[in-house]
């Protein structure tokens, strides 16, 4: 028999029930108590909390994420650690005003689309058995059949398309999930489990000033989720859209975007870039120096960030020196979590 403990969250003074198998992240997520999370597998220590009272088993929290002292002195990674007592803990908790967080929910879905839209990145377009309430730029946990491991891919539509979301999802050699699932058995017509939504990146609605989009690769997933929100719920926000990758042959949704940006009377401004190919039309460089040519300065402004970590932090330290405080930036990596990073695909996936 399985035992179930209550978890009390301070200072919330909210108290949820979790199983002894379960994770006290995954508990919480389920029962509509949002706490700051990001790899849920233990790699990135967003959710690093005190553990005020109880006993809990820290599982598979990596070394560097969660260090021996800080083990010593009662810290814990919630998406790793399970229950042994009831538990009370401390956590980091940043309410924000006129956000809503969405309970974490199961679906099993079916493939409609595959789409071989980029070098090594393939589209995945699956019909849910139920609707997904989410905000625009979350990811969804999709098990690995057979494997006993789920995988995190950012959702690349917006929450308007409830029973239907798109993948973008990147080829790694040798990854278990992409050599040995989606770029090799998946076909249209399969059934697939998954669980959604979660992750702290998404678009802030209530923040209405112009906003900065830039990803690299597979990081554009989110961002496609965020444009396409704004634009088709009439929001007001400017919207400057970038997107860097190698080659011509690592875009994707050029044709989309462009036809989008045209049709927005002007909300929304597309600036693929290219560092490693010159292409009529398009800008060479690196997308950061970009960014940094287009603006003289970016206060006034809100960022959304995701792609593989050099590009962030580049983007970070341009905005900031162009006077964007952090506080105005929204930023995911592909480095969240090397086992299943919650971008639109990477890493060892």
């Amino acid at each position: 028999m399985t035992h179930t403990h209550t978890i009390t969250v301070e200072p919330l003074g909210v108290e949820v029930s979790c199983r002894e198998d379960q994770s006290i992240l995954e508990a919480c997520l389920r029962q509509g108590v949002n706490l700051p999370h990001a790899c849920t597998h233990g790699t990135c220590a967003t959710c690093k909390v005190e553990v005020l009272d109880g006993d809990v088993d820290l599982g598979e929290a990596s070394a560097f994420a969660l260090l021996e002292s800080e083990r010593a002195e009662g810290k814990a990674l919630i998406c790793t650690a399970r229950p042994k007592s009831d538990v009370t803990i401390e956590a980091d908790v940043d309410e924000e005003e006129g956000v809503v967080f969405h309970p974490v929910r199961d679906f099993t879905a079916t493939v409609t689309r595959i789409e071989d839209c980029a070098n090594n990145i393939r589209r995945l377009e699956l019909a849910l058995d139920g609707s997904i309430s989410l905000n625009p730029g979350q990811y969804v946990q999709v098990q690995v059949p057979g494997r006993g491991v789920t995988r995190s891919w950012s959702v690349a539509t917006p929450p308007a398309s409830a029973d239907a979301i798109e993948l973008n999802i990147r080829r790694t050699t040798g990854g278990l999930a992409t050599d040995g699932w989606v770029f090799a058995g998946l076909a249209e017509g399969d059934e697939i489990h998954l669980s959604g939504p979660y992750g702290r990146f998404f678009l802030r609605e209530q923040r209405t000033e112009p906003a900065i989009l830039i990803g690299g690769g597979t990081g554009l997933a989110p961002l496609k989720a965020m444009v396409r929100h704004v634009l088709e719920t009439g929001a007001p926000q400017r919207l400057y859209l970038y997107h860097g990758a190698r080659t011509r042959a690592d875009l994707y949704d050029v044709e989309y975007f462009t036809d989008l940006a045209a049709r927005s009377a002007g909300q929304l401004s597309y600036r693929p870039v290219l560092s490693e190919e010159v292409v009529d039309g398009v800008r060479h460089g690196n997308v950061t120096a970009a960014v940094d040519a287009d603006f003289e300065t970016c206060a006034g402004h809100v960022a959304y960030l995701c792609g593989p970590p050099p590009m962030v932090e580049a983007a970070l330290k341009t905005l900031m020196g162009k006077r964007l405080f952090p506080r105005d930036i929204y930023r995911r990596t592909s480095s969240t979590a090397p086992t299943t990073p919650p971008v639109g695909c990477a890493a060892r996936c």
